[in-house]
């Protein structure tokens, strides 16, 4: 389920819409989500990775940065990761056009608060069953999302870490990680080489004997 979608300029970290969950019970409950979303917002900056994951208790932040405007939404775990990163592109398409010219205007928090009627809107279609069988449709032309790299928020708000940051040690490790690949593949071949050299070594040694010693 997509429990709460927040949207705020990158520049200054400025809330500029948001849409909660219709229940006001779980509304309040989402309270401590809101404040880690506002958290967020300061973090991030030109630099940060346009897409990303987030872990924050049994949820998941997802985001999606285009033209100095960052798209978050608030997610179950077991929600679509898939789905969650094409909602956020209908988002972010829909308001860059309603939007887009006015974003560094506005000085005032929710100055686009009237957005979250498609907000709403959009959220039911993409938890509907039929959008869900059929995710292919919605947005053709949204990339591969498995290789975004989940982190925990803690990184980010509670050791004070950038985005960029964490996206410079997960591209890291993916380099290390393939350049192990390769090690490894190299020490596997190597190592059936000799096995082969040895086997040869053994067979030429054993013809020799024939020859020499049986003949």
């Amino acid at each position: 389920m997509l429990l709460m979608t927040m949207i705020a300029r990158i520049a200054d970290g400025l809330p500029l819409a948001a849409s909660m969950q219709e229940d006001e019970q779980a509304g309040r409950g989402l309270l401590e989500y809101q404040n880690q979303a506002k958290q967020l917002f300061r973090r991030m900056n030109a630099h940060s990775p346009t897409k990303g994951s987030l872990e924050t208790g049994p949820y998941l932040f997802h985001y999606l940065i285009e033209r100095g405007v960052c798209f978050l939404v608030l997610a179950e775990s077991s929600f679509s990761k898939r789905l969650a990163f094409a909602y956020l592109e209908d988002l972010q398409g829909e308001f860059n056009s309603q939007y887009g010219p006015r974003v560094d205007k506005v000085s005032r928090p929710y100055s686009f608060i009237e957005f979250d009627t498609y907000m709403q809107k959009a959220k039911k279609s993409y938890l509907d069953s039929r959008a869900r069988r059929n995710l292919g449709t919605l947005n053709h032309e949204l990339q591969d999302v498995h290789r975004i790299m989940v982190q925990n928020i803690s990184d980010v708000l509670q050791r004070g870490e950038a985005l960029s940051v964490l996206d410079d040690k997960a591209s890291m490790l993916a380099t290390q990680s393939q350049k192990y690949k390769k090690d490894a593949h190299y020490l596997n071949l190597s190592s059936s080489y000799a096995k082969i050299a040895a086997i040869l070594i053994i067979i030429i040694v054993f013809l020799l004997f024939i020859r020499y010693w049986v003949f």
